[in-house]
């Protein structure tokens, strides 16, 4: 049977691959990259140099390949990610098949951690063959979003909820809790809300050279951010961020 390795490599970051991933990469009959486009070059160029930094298996053979898109004018928002995610499975199995055949070991590196919004643990389990599935946890972008800020998650004995910008934005704040991680948010969800009371600790590009950070009151702070996300994505092409938000008395 195939064995597909999920390799999380955190935010980018060569420092920040555990001795596991280095394994895991080594013990690879084949590392598959995703292209994701010409604006988002950088993400498969990240993935060239964390294998030529740590790759030492000489028999371990790198493929790459066009990664489809997402139809975002599909309404129906579960259908275009339904189908999208067949799609992917579709692309990773004819990939595996080309230069691995039905049996060995393929590994994707996989940004950040495979358990917390990433979709590949729900594509993997669409291959046709099934593989037998193997995961290698990898530092979180909240990890690094907290590091970065010198910034403990929650308070004490406190809860804290983790969601998306698009439910922040369709939901507002969320009930029960005082502290929100917010991830995939293609446009600054934190617009939508009341800023007063409200603080924040943003983070983009975490790990890299290109690393951006900003903090303080929302109503200090917001609209810094939004200029420097609209300036960065404008600059590099694409943009990986999140933030945090704390309500306070």
């Amino acid at each position: 049977m195939m064995t597909l390795s999920l390799i999380g490599i955190g935010c980018g970051d060569p420092g920040q691959l555990t001795r596991a991933a280095i394994g895991a990469i080594n013990a690879a009959d084949l590392v598959l990259i995703p292209r994701k486009g010409t604006a988002k070059t950088d993400l498969a160029d990240l993935r060239r140099a964390i294998c030529a930094d740590v790759l030492i298996n000489a028999t371990t053979r790198i493929a790459e390949f066009d990664l489809p898109v997402r139809d975002a004018a599909e309404p129906d928002y579960r259908k275009g990610v339904d189908d999208w995610h067949d799609a992917v499975a579709a692309a990773w199995s004819r990939t595996i098949e080309e230069h691995l055949g039905g049996d060995g070991k393929a590994a994707l590196l996989i940004w950040g951690d495979p358990s917390l919004y990433d979709s590949s643990l729900r594509i993997a389990r669409r291959l046709n063959p099934l593989p037998r599935i193997e995961v290698v946890p990898g530092i979180t972008s909240i990890q690094a979003l907290c590091a970065a800020h010198a910034l403990p998650l929650n308070d004490i004995g406190e809860p804290f909820l983790v969601t998306t910008g698009r439910r922040l934005r369709e939901g507002g704040w969320p009930q029960g809790v005082d502290t929100v991680v917010v991830m995939l948010d293609g446009g600054t969800a934190f617009q939508s809300l009341d800023p007063n009371g409200l603080h924040i600790w943003w983070g983009a590009y975490l790990g890299l050279a290109d690393q951006i950070i900003l903090s303080g009151a929302l109503t200090e702070v917001g609209p810094r951010i939004v200029a420097a996300r609209q300036d960065a994505r404008a600059r590099h092409g694409w943009i990986m961020d999140s933030y945090i938000l704390k309500r306070r008395p």
